[in-house]
C-alpha cells in the first residue's frame, strides 16, 4: 500500500497562505488537475561548475541538441517517472514531456495527486480571483526524491504582475507641473539611443506572455502609421494559455507593448509570444517552451512580467534559474523587466525587495529613467520614479535570494539584508516613464505606455540588431557588459534621481544599473570584447 511508502519533504515548496484570499473549500476529489514536474539534469553533480563556467566571458555556447545531450535529464529518469505516475494513478502525458526542458507533465484527480505529494488542495477566494491553493511543503516518495527538483501546478494562485504603465489621462482642474509630458515612437527611442543599423534580419524575439493578446488588424494599423512593415507575429500555447485579448486596459497593452517596441525596432525579426496562464507553472513551462524551441530557435526573450521575490518558492526561484542558465548555454540572451514600484516592489513591510525573475543571475534585469530629447539627442535622463504623485518608479535593489555574481564584484553593490543573497539589480535601463512613454496601439485604441515592460523588448530588439551586425548570437550579456571597456563606453550613465531607498551614482546603482544603452558604442565595445575571448 502506498499509505507505508516513506515519503520525504521537497525541499523549497513551501507555500504561505495569500494574504486577503479567504478558504471556500476543499477541491473536489474527482477535479483532474495537470501538474509539470521538473527533474534533475543528467549533469546534476557538475551544477555549481556548469554555472562558474557561463560566468565567463569566454564560455563557448552550445546547441541545443549539445545542451540536451549533455544537460537534459536522463531517460532512465524519465522511466522511473512513469512508474511514479503508474504507483499513483497518474497520467503522463508524452507531448508534454521533455528531456531538454527536463519537464514531465502528469494529469491526475485531486484525490490521487494528493496521495502522490502529500498536500491538501483547497478553493479560494481572493479579489484577483479564485484559485486552487495549497500551504506547506509538497513531499514525494524517498525513492523519487532525488529526481524531482520541483512540483508545479497543485497550487495556481496568480504568480505574477505585467511591469507596464499607461500615461494618465490629463487633470483639467490641476495646474500643468514643471515635468511636461511627451510620447516617443520606439523606433526614435532607438535613434536617440543610437543603435546600430540593422532590422532584426535573421533574428527571433521569444515574448512571453501571461494573459491579454494581440488583434492582427491592430499590428497592420500600427506598423502601417510608422511606414515599417508588419513584422511576422506568431503564438504559441503553452499549458492551455492563449492569444485572448479583451480591452485596452487589461494585460492587451502589456501584449501590444512589447510586440510593438521589438517589431518597430527590429521588423525583420520573427517575433514569437509565448502564452501560458498566470501561475508558476504556467511561467516557468513558457520561458522553457521558449528556452527550448527548436522550430523558432529564439536569439533573444523578452520577459515584461514579475513579482517580489518574497512571493516565489525557493523551488520557483531555484528552478527558473536553471531555465536561465541553459539560455545562456544556448547563446540566448533574457532580458526581464524590474518592476514598477519602487525599491519596496509593493511590499508594504517597511524593506526593500526586488522583482524576480529580472533578479536571477542570468537574467539582464532592465531598470527605467525618465528620457527627454530634442532632434534625436538626450537632453536629460534620470531614475523615473512618479512615486510622489501616485506613479510608480523603477525596481531595483539587491537580491535576498541569489549571491553576487563575480561580474558584478567591485560595482558597489549595497549588502543584502539576507545571508546569501547579494544580486545587484538591475543591470541595465532604458526609457520607461509613461509621462515620457511609448505612442502604443492596443485594442483600436492609441495611448502611450511605459514602465520597465518597455525596456526588455527595448534591449531584445537592440540585442537583435547587435547579433544581426556579429553573425552570431551575443548571448549572455550579463559578464560582457560589466568589463570595464564595455561599461564605461557603451552606456548613457544615470546619476540624478532615485527609487525610494536607493539613488543614481556614477557607474553602476540599484536603479538603472550600468545606464541605458549607447547602442553603436555598446556593438563596437562588445565586438572587442568578443574578439579577445575567442
Amino acid at each position: 500500500m502506498t499509505s507505508a511508502r516513506k515519503f520525504n519533504i521537497l525541499a523549497g515548496s513551501e507555500r504561505k497562505p495569500v494574504r486577503g484570499a479567504r478558504l471556500i473549500h476543499n477541491s473536489h476529489p474527482d477535479q483532474t488537475i495537470e501538474v509539470s514536474i521538473r527533474i534533475r539534469s543528467k549533469s546534476e553533480a557538475k551544477r555549481e561548475e556548469f554555472k562558474n563556467a557561463l560566468a565567463q566571458p569566454g564560455f563557448k555556447q552550445m546547441s541545443r541538441a549539445d545542451y540536451e545531450k549533455t544537460h537534459g535529464a536522463d531517460p532512465a529518469d524519465l522511466e522511473k517517472m512513469k512508474r511514479f505516475a503508474q504507483e499513483f494513478g497518474l497520467k503522463v502525458h508524452e507531448n508534454g514531456t521533455e528531456l531538454a526542458r527536463r519537464t514531465v507533465m502528469l494529469s491526475g484527480t485531486v484525490t490521487n495527486l494528493q496521495k502522490a505529494f502529500h498536500v491538501e488542495l483547497k478553493e479560494y477566494s481572493h479579489p484577483k480571483g479564485n484559485f486552487r491553493g495549497r500551504i506547506g511543503a509538497i513531499s514525494v516518495p524517498s525513492d523519487y526524491a532525488d529526481i524531482i527538483t520541483g512540483v508545479f501546478g497543485l497550487d495556481n494562485r496568480p504568480q505574477a504582475e505585467p511591469h507596464f504603465r499607461r500615461m494618465a489621462a490629463p487633470d483639467k482642474h490641476k495646474h500643468k507641473t514643471s515635468n511636461p509630458t511627451t510620447s516617443y515612437d520606439p523606433n526614435e527611442i532607438a535613434q536617440i539611443y543610437d543603435y546600430p543599423s540593422g532590422d532584426g534580419t535573421g533574428q527571433c524575439i521569444g515574448i512571453i506572455e501571461l494573459g491579454g493578446g494581440f488583434q492582427l488588424n491592430d499590428l497592420t494599423n500600427y506598423f502601417g502609421s510608422l511606414n515599417i512593415n508588419v513584422p511576422q507575429v506568431i503564438s504559441v500555447s503553452v499549458d492551455g494559455g492563449t492569444n485572448s485579448p479583451t480591452t485596452p486596459d487589461s494585460a492587451d497593452g502589456e501584449v501590444m507593448l512589447d510586440i510593438e517596441v521589438a517589431g518597430a525596432i527590429a521588423p525583420a525579426a520573427k517575433i514569437v509570444v509565448y502564452f501560458a496562464p498566470n501561475t508558476d507553472q504556467g511561467f516557468l513551462d513558457a520561458i522553457t517552451t521558449a528556452v527550448h524551441d527548436t522550430t523558432n530557435q529564439p536569439s533573444v526573450i523578452s520577459i515584461s512580467w514579475g513579482s517580489a521575490e518574497s512571493g516565489w518558492t525557493m523551488q520557483a526561484l531555484t528552478n527558473f534559474d536553471e531555465a536561465f542558465q541553459a539560455a545562456a548555454a544556448m547563446g540566448v540572451t533574457v532580458c526581464v523587466a524590474s518592476g514598477d514600484s519602487g525599491s519596496s516592489d509593493g511590499v508594504n513591510d517597511g524593506t526593500n525587495h526586488v522583482d524576480f525573475p529580472a533578479s536571477s543571475s542570468f537574467a539582464l534585469g532592465c531598470g527605467g529613467t525618465t528620457l527627454q530629447a530634442s532632434n534625436g539627442q538626450i537632453t536629460n535622463e534620470e531614475v523615473w520614479n512618479d512615486q510622489s504623485t501616485g506613479g510608480g518608479a523603477t525596481g531595483g535593489g539587491v537580491s535576498n535570494s541569489f549571491p553576487l555574481p563575480n561580474w558584478q564584484d567591485g560595482f558597489g553593490v549595497p549588502l543584502p539584508s539576507v545571508q546569501g543573497g547579494g544580486r545587484g539589480v538591475p543591470d541595465v535601463a532604458g526609457d520607461a516613464d509613461p509621462n515620457t512613454g511609448y505612442n502604443i496601439l492596443v485594442d483600436g485604441e492609441s495611448g502611450v505606455f511605459g514602465g520597465t515592460s518597455a525596456v526588455a523588448p527595448l534591449w531584445a530588439a537592440l540585442v537583435a540588431r547587435i547579433n544581426q551586425k556579429l553573425g552570431k548570437s551575443v548571448g549572455f550579456l550579463n559578464p560582457l557588459i560589466y568589463a570595464q571597456a564595455v561599461e564605461t563606453s557603451g552606456f548613457h550613465d544615470v546619476t540624478e534621481g532615485n527609487n525610494g531607498a536607493f539613488s543614481a551614482t556614477d557607474g553602476w546603482d540599484p536603479c538603472t544599473g550600468l545606464g541605458s544603452p549607447d547602442g553603436a558604442r555598446l556593438l563596437a565595445a562588445l565586438t572587442g570584447k568578443l574578439s579577445q575571448a575567442a
